[in-house]
């Protein structure tokens, strides 16, 4: 993708959200239009879903198709921590500590912190707002393992999302495989729950939201279509492990003004296998943001 192609896309959904998708009747069902448009406009696989928080609605386009989580579950790991402090079944002040063997290659915070160890609530930071690898797999094993996270989210709701390993080979979802996945529409819906839901004190929940938006790791996708001025946090997840393609992920909420807060999960699989980060594949999900502020301006 160039970047006259991004320039394309968001002319070609300029120019259907004024007069170029009649054939949808419903204001969801135009939207969902508006992301085929993204995807048909990019040299990939596109999945997103959207909640308005003030009808219960979802629409998105492949809401339904599973896609690998990759770093975005940390986001469901630091709500696990704070849930489980909450209600008295652990500590979150209790100090952990882990070997140098365990370092991954990308733990800047487990590696400042070798020594001494974190909290687990410095840790549940560390690995949504850094996306520290370490860092969550030294809380999945304090936890019960990648099945205590799939415990969480059946309690929330969710009868889809699902962690079998931890980093890094959960990173390796080729198509068709489920370990290690969810759909668009389930994690907007747990996302829902919460940050807007009564799954989490109001303690929780704001510290939560406050770590999304603290969050750095997306700000080259869908916080980038979004306006600025409009309180968001996300958490985003990457892959380029050979064999695999790469896949961009990012989920979140944003919260416009006048209106109801909406919940988003975006995933997006490239057709070619990248080395690294591809801005043009970033881009992609800032058009999914940009579609998103079409909706919660009309």
């Amino acid at each position: 993708m160039t970047i006259d192609r991004r320039t394309l896309i968001g002319s070609a959904i300029a120019l259907a959200a004024g007069a170029c998708v009649p054939v949808e009747r419903d204001r969801y069902g135009r939207f969902g239009a508006l992301l085929r448009i993204v995807e048909a406009s990019a040299n990939g696989t596109l999945g997103a879903a959207v909640l308005d928080t003030g009808t219960g609605q979802v629409w998105g386009h492949a809401d339904y198709a599973r896609f690998p989580h990759l770093s975005s579950f940390k986001l469901s790991l630091a709500a696990l921590v704070l849930h489980l402090d909450e209600i008295g079944e652990i500590d979150a002040d209790e100090r952990l500590t882990w070997t140098g063997a365990e370092l991954l290659d990308y733990a800047p915070f487990a590696r400042e912190r070798l020594a001494q160890g974190a909290t687990m609530r410095e840790l549940a930071e560390a690995t949504q707002t850094l996306s520290d690898n370490t860092a969550a797999n030294v809380l999945l094993r304090r936890l019960g393992g990648p099945e205590r996270l799939t415990a969480y989210w059946r309690a929330l709701g969710d009868e889809t999302s699902r962690l079998d390993r931890t980093e890094p080979e959960l990173n390796n979802v080729p198509p068709g495989e489920i370990m290690d996945t969810t759909t668009p529409a389930a994690m907007a819906r747990t996302l829902a729950t919460l940050l807007y839901g009564d799954a989490l004190g109001e303690a929780a929940r704001t510290t939560l939201k406050r770590w999304m938006a603290e969050t750095r790791t997306g700000t080259n996708r869908m916080r980038a279509g979004l306006p600025g001025e409009w309180p968001a946090g996300d958490k985003t997840g990457t892959s380029m492990w050979p064999g695999m393609g790469s896949v961009y992920v990012d989920v979140g909420y944003v919260e416009p003004p006048g209106r109801a807060p909406l919940t988003f999960a975006a995933y997006f699989r490239a057709a070619q296998q990248h080395t690294k980060a591809e801005p043009a594949a970033e881009a992609v999900l800032a058009e999914v943001g940009r579609v998103i502020a079409q909706y919660a301006g009309t």
